[in-house]
């Protein structure tokens, strides 16, 4: 099993900066591509951005390319700890976060290939 904990999350006003940070714990001796997803009251749950194990291949949404970067720890001691500064925010990306693993290496866009998640931590962006 694993565990997936965020922190990180708050208030901001437009235009303001936050970093998420996700550490993943357990039985993390695989690698794991891990990814950040938000869902907003009333819709769906989509993908932000996401890493692979070797943190050398990512994604962005179209909506936050340019102002999020997704980032990993490879350290051995920090292997699946993962960052998420977000810059320029706006009232839009108001949304609960949630940080995910997948077991496989390869970064994937659809939720339902991430096999573990956090409590996901929330983001106000006031206007």
């Amino acid at each position: 099993q694993v565990q997936v904990v965020e922190s990180g999350g708050g208030l901001v006003q437009a235009g303001g900066s936050l970093m998420l940070s996700c550490a993943a714990s357990g039985r993390t001796e695989s690698n794991y591509a891990m990814g950040w997803f938000r869902q907003a009251p009333g819709r769906e749950r989509d993908i932000v951005a996401a890493v692979n194990w070797r943190g050398d291949n990512t994604y962005y949404s179209e909506s936050v390319k340019g102002r999020f970067t997704i980032s990993r720890d490879n350290a051995k001691n920090a292997k699946n700890t993962v960052h998420l500064q977000m810059n320029s925010l706006k009232p839009e990306d108001t949304a609960v976060y949630y940080c995910a693993v997948r077991a496989g290496g390869q970064v994937r866009v659809s939720f339902n290939a991430y096999d573990y998640w956090g409590q996901g931590t929330q983001v106000t962006v006031s206007s």
